[in-house]
């Protein structure tokens, strides 16, 4: 049985979300808080192993017309270190507007600036999870 792990990867936190038991849906799951390249990468493959992932997908940020950024080039160089150290697929997934998302929803839940930092990253992977999942049921695959 497939199991879909998502990662918000950013400069200070990465994001973590996990699929449900049917794959149709994103859950939130932890925030990660950064602490040194080679550590963190160790970290979220040890992560995504706990979390029984058979598929890992990263969010990768572009530009609003798709075009490469600064951050897409460092998620990229994150991305490839973390292929070194796990063996199951490694899928890429557009993440623009994804982090505005989950913001909004924290807003309209009434959660308060302080506490949003804590949650808004791996809300955000559950965002680019939901959208990563919605293409691959979309097709059948």
């Amino acid at each position: 049985m497939e199991r879909y792990v998502a990662f918000d990867i950013g400069d200070k936190r990465i994001g973590v979300a996990v699929s449900d038991p049917f794959n149709t849906y994103a859950l939130p799951s932890q925030t990660y808080h950064r602490k040194g390249f080679k550590e963190d990468v160790a970290a979220i493959a040890a992560i995504a192993k706990e979390k029984g992932a058979t598929v890992i997908v990263c969010g990768l940020p572009v530009n609003f017309d798709g075009s490469e950024a600064l951050q897409t080039v460092k998620t990229q160089r994150f991305i490839d270190a973390l292929k070194e150290l796990v063996t199951v697929p490694i899928v890429c997934e557009d993440e623009r507007f994804t982090t505005q998302m989950a913001h909004e929803t924290l807003i309209q839940e009434g959660m308060r600036r302080e506490k949003r930092k804590s949650y808004v990253d791996a809300l955000a992977a559950a965002n680019i999870l939901d959208g990563y999942l919605q293409k691959i049921n979309k097709k059948g695959v």
